[in-house]
């Protein structure tokens, strides 16, 4: 088959054009039954496709005609040797991938900075976190990846884990030696699972990092809707090499899976899979220069900065994707919360992410010169705002600051499911937490279950609270309680 095909999209289209009558789910019915105002705005080419698993549109869960032959596609476009589709987005995708090598008790190598998706996988499948702590920008505040020698040291305090788990590239976009680690991991005989989130584009352009396949990773998870141009919850399952079993794969990506999988974001797959693989590095390509010409722009702005190819040269920047904006505005005396907010209500302009000292914009296929030009302009406009620029040695300037990560006293799983009991968030210092608490975006835990509550945490948990950041995760949303492991009195 030729990578110009889309097996699935097609398939849809012919069975939509024998316009059948439906006497199965969805209810709308090629949305007759549904409300016409959201019918209207949809569509109706979009709803004609809105289908279900019948017998001449092929079942995700058991792929034998046009599902198969687009994943089979999909596999060549990515160098794997099998590729499953995910309608749970990179999460599902994730889940399956330790679950696909992990027992209850079995070690899995992670660092600590993981999407919460990955300790939800702990949780479910037993397994044992052993923590290499990821290296942390004192400039930035935010973390980079692993190190080579982190991960050695790891593999050979743990010879016998399951797995090794690696961020590639981060949120932000910073690349760990991907190669080597896949190298050293090989030689215990130990698979790599990639948390590829955010780097579907670079398999396609040679100026980018190498891809989890490239590098002979095992296995990927890798969301083509955040960069590769399909609907939003899509992502991609790419398989290599003898490490894992593919059935083993296929058997718990079907557990995880909705039985009722949407087509339009399976087509959406297919059509992103062919303009990859034929337009791909052309479209980059342009991709890489806008940004480039962006981040020049922004950083003839007085107060920002916009991190380049000078990050790279440690042990934890090995290479970086520069259509990942991190733009710092510490310099400017405000967080970057507030710019988010800012950019938001006087230019209209959504960003990715902030925290407490940067914002993150990413530039993708469908970006121009007229939308980065709207974002340079709305910055050197913040600028003139919050920045007195014959006074910036006197401005001043938030200092960057990022807690200690805390102890594991008991394991995420029994942590999860032992007695626990609420208590005030202010007064929990010293006791172990039973709940996750995150910053989402990026939905990296500041706690997980399991992990001994430190002032010196609280104080960042509430520090970002104050500023407005999305703080999540505990049952009581207003952080007043939280709950921890419950505390015995011996019998007297």
């Amino acid at each position: 088959m030729s990578q110009q095909q889309t097996p699935l999209f097609s398939g849809l289209l012919e069975h939509a054009k024998k316009n059948p009558v439906q006497f199965h789910i969805p209810g709308h019915k090629k949305g007759t039954g549904m409300d016409p105002e959201f019918r209207n705005f949809i569509g109706d080419n979009a709803l004609s496709i809105d289908l279900i698993n019948i017998g001449p549109l092929d079942d995700l869960h058991h792929p034998h005609g046009m599902i198969r032959e687009a994943q089979q596609l999909a596999a060549e476009a990515f160098g794997a040797d099998h590729t499953f589709f995910s309608v749970q987005g990179t999460s599902g995708a994730i889940m399956t991938m330790i679950m696909s090598v992990c027992s209850p008790g079995d070690k899995i190598i992670v660092p600590r900075n993981v999407h919460k998706s990955i300790m939800s996988a702990i949780i479910f499948s037993g397994a044992t976190p052993i923590f290499i702590h990821p290296i942390i920008d004192p400039n930035l505040g935010i973390s980079h990846g692993i190190t080579i020698d982190a991960v050695e040291k790891a593999l050979k305090a743990h010879p016998d884990a399951k797995g090794v788990l690696v961020i590639n590239p981060t949120y932000f976009g910073i690349s760990a030696n991907l190669e080597k680690i896949v190298e050293i991991a090989h030689s215990y005989n130990v698979p790599v699972l990639v948390d590829e989130a955010h780097g579907v584009h670079i398999h396609f352009h040679d100026e980018l990092p190498l891809s989890a396949m490239q590098a002979g990773a095992d296995m990927a998870a890798t969301s083509v809707h955040k960069l590769g141009g399909s609907m939003t919850q899509s992502s991609v399952l790419n398989i290599r090499g003898n490490l894992v079993s593919p059935k083993r794969v296929k058997s718990i990506i079907s557990m995880l899976t909705t039985t009722s999988t949407s087509y339009l974001l399976l087509a959406s797959l297919d059509v992103a899979r062919k303009q990859l693989a034929t337009k791909g590095r052309e479209l980059i390509d342009k991709t890489i220069g806008l940004a480039n010409s962006t981040r020049s722009e922004i950083n003839t702005i007085p107060g920002l900065y916009c991190v380049g190819p000078e990050i790279l040269g440690t042990k934890a920047t090995y290479d970086f994707d520069p259509t990942k904006m991190i733009i710092s505005v510490r310099n400017l005396g405000i967080t970057g919360y507030e710019v988010e907010v800012w950019l938001r209500k006087n230019y209209n302009i959504e960003v990715e992410l902030s925290d407490l000292y940067n914002i993150l914009c990413i530039i993708s296929i469908g970006d121009t010169k007229e939308t980065t030009g709207i974002l340079v302009n709305a910055l050197r406009e913040l600028t003139e705002k919050f920045l007195d620029t014959s006074h910036i040695v006197e401005k001043k300037v938030i200092s960057v600051h990022v807690p200690d990560i805390p102890t594991l006293a008991l394991s995420p799983r029994d942590a999860f499911y032992s007695e626990t009991e609420v208590i005030p968030f202010k007064e929990s210092a010293g006791r172990v937490i039973a709940e996750f608490i995150m910053v989402y975006p990026p939905g990296i835990p500041i706690f997980i279950p399991g992990e001994i509550i430190t002032q010196e945490n609280i104080d960042y948990i509430q520090e970002n609270i104050d500023v407005g950041l999305p703080v999540q995760g505990p049952e009581d949303a207003t952080f007043k309680t939280i709950r921890v492991i419950k505390e015995h009195k011996p019998f007297i």
